[in-house]
């Protein structure tokens, strides 16, 4: 059965569902003021899932989920970071100033994940 991608906005997560079971997932956070942008902070792949493409997956999703909603990624977490350079078609540079407003949100609330 294929992956699917489920947005649980509320609770900042990005999920990988699959057979109804969460196997992943991206936790994120959007910037509370502009410039607005989705923030990911963590990408994680349960154990016994890892090496099937899921956190790939999860990246691109959230990509294609900031690009609907016409608001840039800021990827603070190091595999988003990797998958956004190895991928720039698909994952523009966020703009200094979003960054260091993310960076700052973070500092500020870091139990935002």
């Amino acid at each position: 059965m294929p992956i699917e991608f489920q947005d649980d906005r509320e609770a900042g997560r990005l999920l990988a569902v699959e057979d109804g079971e969460v196997v992943g997932h991206i936790a994120y956070f959007a910037l509370a003021d502009a410039p607005h942008a989705l923030v990911a902070v963590h990408t994680v792949v349960d154990p016994g899932h890892e090496g099937r493409g899921i956190a790939g997956g999860l990246v691109r999703t959230f990509y294609g989920i900031a690009a609907a909603a016409g608001v840039p990624v800021v990827p603070l977490c190091p595999y988003a970071a990797s998958w956004a350079a190895k991928h720039p078609d698909e994952a523009p540079e966020p703009a200094a100033e979003v960054v260091a407003a993310a960076k700052a949100q973070l500092a500020a609330a870091p139990d935002l994940w």
